[in-house]
């Protein structure tokens, strides 16, 4: 997914700098890559109709980026996220991660979450651009234990057929949020791995609801207190060394393992489906909503159906004892053998055809429409039109 040696038509790249900035250092090893990307000391963002990026993607999140967003316009959509080792392990990601569209590769001190779609029969219609910006908080979810966005990516990996019937889905931890509401970046994250909504939902109702509660000052507090103090020393000189946004992190992620063993056995013993049963009632709710929304569309048509008639009677209740004037109405229109204004008749035509018809007299319109078809019978437009409006068969 580099791109090889094949001439593209559109290929857009976008790295984030999230933990840290990019050295001076770093930005001139990226220079090297392209010339005419755009970088600053967060992201590394380029786009190319001909020719590929000279860089590997695996490498750059190894060696610079926290978060990558790859987008061709041959229908793959490609995602990753990197996290410290000592945040996200190898074996918690690989519970999720299980094929190739949702992969974990452990790298030096770096755990790297790939997601990929690939669709080469859907519509090209994003460049790329800002949606790597709706994704990115995913990165912080996970390292608060939220990983939902894990979950999903299991689930990508069944839709795809990448995974055996039988296999178990996996379980989400202690106080992860409900999948049945999702976050906007969450929502982002479906949407651009084309994740099928109705696969979520049946999921979701599945899945225990857990409420997704933050630890208050008073737990946290007693929970520090149970910290050995040389500990605590280690941890303010990592504070003092710049650790601090990732030592947030590993030190929620502690907190909670630590205080809710309890709720993560009982979410163990949970039920678990199997890929064939989420599968079958994936489409058993596809099958439900076509015909709801089937349903839904007939009962549309039907009342726009009753407007139309009831609009269409009042016109015709206008025109009642008119009849005489729409017949000289029409003439006039079809003696200026302009085109439009044979449209014009054609529609006065039809009136009257539904005038006689709500009267009982279908015989003498016919007989009317015969006599003014006989004296324009040389205007093969006129008669067209006629044949268009239902009017001359």
């Amino acid at each position: 997914m580099n791109g090889g040696s094949l001439v593209s038509e559109y290929q857009y790249y976008e790295f984030q700098a999230i933990d840290k900035p990019l050295t001076e250092k770093q930005m001139i090893e990226l220079r090297a890559l392209s010339s005419r990307a755009t970088i600053t000391p967060t992201s590394f963002t380029n786009h190319y109709e001909w020719g590929n990026f000279k860089g590997d993607p695996h490498k750059l999140m190894t060696d610079y980026f926290d978060a990558h967003l790859y987008l061709a316009n041959w229908g793959t959509h490609w995602f990753m996220l990197r996290f410290p080792r000592r945040l996200l392990d190898e074996k918690t990601a690989a519970a999720y991660c299980r094929a190739e569209s949702a992969t974990v590769d452990a790298k030096c001190e770096w755990t790297i979450l790939g997601f990929v779609s690939e669709d080469e029969d859907g519509d090209w219609e994003d460049t790329g651009e800002g949606s790597l910006a709706s994704l990115i908080p995913l990165r912080a979810d996970i390292l608060a234990g939220d990983l939902r966005c894990l979950y999903l990516g299991w689930l990508l990996c069944a839709q795809s057929g990448e995974l055996d019937d039988e296999e178990l889905e996996p379980t989400l931890p202690p106080g992860c949020p409900s999948l049945r509401e999702l976050s906007a970046s969450l929502e982002a994250f479906a949407d651009f791995l084309r994740i099928d909504p109705d696969l979520i939902a049946v999921a979701a109702e599945g899945l225990p609801d857990a409420a997704a509660s933050q630890p208050t000052r008073d737990d946290l507090s007693a929970w520090v207190r149970t910290l050995p103090a040389a500990e605590k020393d280690g941890l303010l000189l990592r504070l003092v060394e710049g650790e601090g946004a990732s030592l947030r992190w590993e030190l929620l992620k502690r907190f909670r393992e630590e205080r809710s063993p309890a709720e993560s056995a009982a979410r163990q013993n949970v039920r678990r489906r199997t890929v064939a049963q989420l599968m079958d009632l994936r489409d058993a709710r596809e099958k439900e909503r076509t015909r709801r929304e089937a349903e839904e569309k007939a009962r549309r048509a039907a009342r726009l159906a009753e407007q139309q008639a009831q609009a269409r009677a009042k016109h015709l209740d206008g025109l009642v004892g008119r009849e005489a004037q729409l017949w000289t109405q029409a003439e006039a229109l079809i003696r200026t053998k302009q085109p439009k204004k044979y449209d014009e008749a054609a529609a006065l035509l039809t009136d009257l055809r539904d005038l006689a018809a709500r009267q009982g007299t279908p015989a003498d319109f016919r007989s009317r429409l015969a006599e003014l078809r006989g004296r324009h019978s040389q205007k093969p437009s006129l008669l067209r039109r006629l044949r268009q409006a239902g009017i001359e068969r």
